[in-house]
């Protein structure tokens, strides 16, 4: 795995500016931490990216499973870091003030965890049932596998209208696999069996058992956990609800008044932000990028 280059990180001004373009008192608590974490382990990383990247070989044969906890918070470049925190910010903002920031915590936690797991056993049949041992060691860090597991989630609780990728609409219940197969083909280095992950995990929380398994777990150990379905507002000044962002949501779903979403995205929508970030892709890395 290649080293960050030396320099000016562009993406990382931008991020910086973004975030406080929407201002700092204006984002919950648990997506700032979330926020400063990455930035800072980006800074002032706690291993070399070729000691934190996640595959099965460094992991399962070698038993390095601190990495599991390593890879999700790391990344390959500025620009990575960049469109992976405001994915974040935008999501975060979302998830947080309607699930409460116990409960998204929760999430984040365990989403991280599990899309590390999931993304092991990916390798690991793709490995064997093609025979192409190259599965076991190609090596990923990053956190946009967390950030597709999150995007199921908002989908998943707006589940109406279409989002734009690549110029084409895409209803909003398929926008995470158009993605998947659109950030594959057009971004070189970035990692399938990692983003596949994160839709499989977000799949797991909405429609398989995840959310009752951690619901029991949270009531094992705490009794005024913040469960997700309740209405929640970080604050009462700057904005609040979230940005109107599907036009077609379902009837009683909640709606809120409308926030300038322009502040921290540059006036792109997050799929516009995508839609550039592809299009931009022009460089090889030769860095798996989760």
């Amino acid at each position: 795995m290649q080293r960050r280059s030396r320099g000016i990180n562009t993406g990382l001004i931008l991020l910086f500016s973004q975030i406080f373009r929407v201002g700092i008192n204006n984002i919950p608590p648990v997506t700032l931490a979330t926020l400063a974490l990455n930035i800072w382990l980006f800074l002032n990383p706690l291993k070399p990216l070729y000691n934190s990247c996640i595959s099965v070989e460094r992991c399962y044969q070698q038993k390095d499973w601190q990495r599991l906890l390593l890879s999700p918070v790391h990344h390959a470049d500025d620009w990575h870091l960049y469109f992976n925190m405001v994915s974040m910010l935008w999501k975060g903002v979302n998830l947080e003030r309607r699930l409460g920031s116990k409960w998204f915590a929760y999430i984040i936690a365990t989403f991280s965890l599990l899309t590390g797991v999931v993304y092991l056993l990916l390798q690991f049949v793709f490995a064997e049932f093609m025979n192409e041992p190259d599965y076991r060691r190609n090596c990923a860090v990053g956190f946009s596998g967390v950030l597709f597991a999150l995007k199921v989630l908002n989908n998943h609780y707006c589940p109406g209208g279409f989002v734009n990728i690549l110029g084409f609409p895409v209803p909003n219940r398929f926008a995470c696999w158009a993605e998947l197969v659109a950030i594959h083909f057009f971004t070189p280095g970035s990692s399938f069996s990692g983003h596949l992950a994160g839709i499989l995990v977000g799949l797991m929380y909405t429609q398989g058992p995840l959310k009752k398994m951690m619901e029991t777990c949270a009531g094992m150990f705490s009794s005024n956990i913040d469960y997700p379905g309740q209405q929640y507002y970080f604050n009462s000044s700057g904005y609040s609800g979230y940005q109107d962002h599907y036009p077609y949501s379902r009837p009683g779903s909640y709606e809120q008044a409308p926030r300038n979403y322009d502040v921290y995205t540059a006036g792109l929508s997050e799929e516009e932000q995508l839609d550039r970030a592809l299009r931009a892709s022009l460089w090889d890395r030769g860095a798996y990028m989760n």
